[in-house]
């Protein structure tokens, strides 16, 4: 049908990294005359006007000899007029209003049109509600669109990609021509091709990567495009691509994060409080809320699917933006079975209740470390014997350590918020305490303002037994810590000098004698 039709392809440029090209269908001969005389269009003849069409506030000035054989639906609307009676036509409802009505007129009168992947759906839609059909007229314009659509626009990724976007704009319609169910169908197709039968241009801007010849194609290819699309034909995609267990978790959770990156305000870590929730209207806080949540709710099962850093980021976001408790529990559940893979710079984001952006949000993370201990207790009832398990708690203890230390340095941060995330993790999870050590002095510069009473606080947190001799040696000098706590740390370090300078004027008989009296006396200690 498209045998005598002139298909052509525009190449643009500048959207990723290739060439685009985009096909575009070109219908009629004849030069466009349409011209506007106040509200009312209509274009130069000789032969008046006798169809007058209203479409909202503007007026067509047209001719029933050119309109009527091609249109059923004006067929049966002048049915009852006479050929030289002027008739008068409302079609406020009309799909795509007066553009696509006009696209449907040029057709009508022969003027030159290009369809492409842009206007497909309106002149679709326009067309359709005219019944432009071919049962109306042979070679009638659905026709033509029609087989444009199967045999062209189908075929290409960036067409289809390109025409889906556009249903929104009429997504009753788009849904109930099946538009929508096609596109869709055409691009989980595509998406689910082998990377290296990937011939077609896509949209890849990811740093680091170039296009060269004889590049492989990347397993992601597909994500940046996909990502342009509305949220709800973004999840139609990506849930039918689940369902069909051809591609990996990991792939999935990329999908997601790079929608989330191109989607969600204050994705980037310690954005300034002008972003925040205080300054969104209710209608983009919805939308955000709603795209937030829906993208949680598709993160694959699997762990891994998704970095651990992105998890933190979206549960930061989540609380910026007001989303429902069910998603903030799912994300902090979430972000608990991954926490030993986190970094610290995972974990600095802003804090919501403060306007000073370098207040680091430690209830986000005391959150996250509350649920992964009680998970891990769940989990490993005997973890002092396993050493996964026993592994994985001190990882995330040297972890919180290292993000006390840069939290310490927040002006802003309250002691009890400090010692309370300090205090949270098990003392299993601390071999030694020279890092709690270090992330406590350096609060303690920060902070020369702390009373006697909030610097016994912070410093009640360590224990000397776990500091190393080269730390228990540096902090009986520091002039920061408390009396109270140097004097635990002198008199700590008296017992070990005395327990060394004991074993080595002791005989090892003696020492033999002293344990096993020791020993002894604990046994009658206990029978008493």
């Amino acid at each position: 049908m498209l045998s005598n039709l002139q298909l052509t392809e525009v190449t643009k440029q500048g959207f990723g990294i290739e060439q685009i090209k985009m096909k575009f269908m070109k219908l009629g001969t004849r030069p466009d005359t349409f011209y506007t005389e106040q509200a009312t269009r209509t274009l130069i003849s000789d032969i008046p006007a006798d169809l007058v069409i209203q479409i909202n506030d503007v007026t067509y000035m047209l001719h029933k000899f050119l309109l009527l054989p091609k249109c059923g639906l004006l067929q049966r609307l002048c049915y009852d007029s006479s050929d030289s009676e002027c008739v008068t036509v409302e079609l406020h409802d009309i799909p795509g209003g007066g553009d696509a009505f006009e696209l449907c007129t040029k057709f009508c009168y022969g003027i030159s049109i290009n369809i492409s992947s842009h206007n497909y759906v309106l002149s679709l839609c326009a067309a359709k509600f005219l019944r432009m059909k071919d049962s109306v007229e042979k070679g009638n314009f659905v026709g033509k669109l029609e087989s444009f659509f199967n045999s062209c626009i189908l075929e290409g990724w960036k067409d289809s990609m390109a025409t889906l976007q556009t249903t929104a704009t009429l997504p009753e319609w788009s849904e109930n021509l099946g538009i929508v169910r096609k596109c869709i169908d055409s691009i989980i197709e595509k998406i689910l091709i082998p990377p290296p039968q990937v011939k077609w241009s896509y949209t890849y801007t990811r740093p680091g990567y170039t296009k060269k010849q004889h590049h492989s194609v990347p397993r992601d290819w597909w994500t940046e495009d996909v990502s342009d699309l509305d949220i709800d034909l973004f999840r139609c995609i990506i849930m039918a691509i689940r369902s069909t267990y051809v591609l990996p978790p990991q792939l999935i959770g990329e999908a997601l994060h790079v929608y989330a990156c191109r989607w969600l305000p204050g994705i980037t870590k310690l954005k300034s409080s002008s972003s925040s929730a205080s300054s969104q209207t209710d209608e983009s806080k919805l939308r955000n809320q709603k795209i937030l949540e829906t993208v949680v709710s598709m993160i694959p099962a699997d762990r891994g699917s998704v970095s651990i850093g992105f998890l933190f980021r979206l549960l930061s976001i989540s609380i910026h933006i007001g989303a429902s408790s069910v998603t903030k529990t799912e994300l902090i559940r979430r972000a608990s079975l991954q926490f030993e893979e986190a970094t610290v710079s995972d974990l600095l984001y802003p804090s919501t209740s403060s306007s000073d952006q370098n207040y680091y949000d430690i209830e986000l993370v005391q959150a996250v470390l509350e649920t992964f201990l009680k998970v891990w207790k769940r989990m490993s009832p005997g973890a002092v014997d396993n050493s996964y398990f026993l592994r994985s708690v001190r990882n995330v203890g040297q972890l919180i350590d290292s993000y006390l230390q840069v939290v310490a340095r927040d002006d802003n941060m309250p002691v009890s918020k400090f010692v309370s995330l300090a205090e949270t993790v098990p003392g299993i999870a601390r071999l030694e305490h020279d890092e709690l050590y270090h992330a406590i002095n350096i609060y303690l510069k920060m902070h020369p303002e702390l009373r006697k009473e909030e610097k016994k606080r912070v410093c009640g947190i360590l224990e000397c037994q776990k500091l190393s001799q080269e730390v228990r040696g540096h902090a009986v000098k520091n002039e920061l810590l408390p009396l109270r706590t140097v004097v635990q740390l002198l008199y700590f370090e008296q017992e070990v000098k005395g327990s060394k300078e004991s074993s080595r004027t002791q005989k090892p008989h003696e020492i033999l004698v002293r344990d096993s009296k020791e020993e002894m006396k604990g046994k009658d200690n206990q029978k008493k």
